[in-house]
């Protein structure tokens, strides 16, 4: 597999390949919620990978490409256990590893953690 040297729109989409086929096969209860919110068709992921490589597009580019709501997304989920937080940026970060170098990697995971936080401050704090 090559390792990309710049974030672009093929990085991202490749990106998006690797960290939801980790998502897709997780046995635990993380996998179990994406499945059960997505779908277990190809469409169903492709689809939901072609929407979050817009959002990841916007963060990282800068291309005004993604109008959803993603905290809204989160809230409107069934509870879930602050943990599986942790292993979302687990995932993310293996497959950050797979496909990035580096300084580039590390840039995303940083990003990735900030969006995690705010989240997680939204979700179990802020009593929204």
């Amino acid at each position: 597999m090559s390792v990309y040297q710049e974030i672009n729109v093929e990085s991202i989409e490749k990106l998006m390949d690797v960290f939801y086929a980790k998502i897709r096969a997780d046995k635990g209860e993380l996998g179990a919620i994406f499945n059960g919110k997505i779908g277990t068709t190809n469409a169903e992921w492709a689809k939901h990978k072609a929407k979050i490589a817009l959002f990841w597009r916007n963060m990282l580019l800068g291309e005004p490409v993604y109008d959803g709501q993603p905290l809204k997304a989160h809230l409107d989920l069934p509870p879930f256990k602050r943990e599986l937080f942790t292993e979302w940026l687990n995932l993310f970060s293996q497959s950050l590893e797979e496909v990035f170098s580096d300084g580039i990697k590390i840039q995303i995971l940083q990003r990735a953690e900030m969006i995690a936080q705010r989240f997680q401050f939204m979700l179990y704090e802020s009593g929204h």
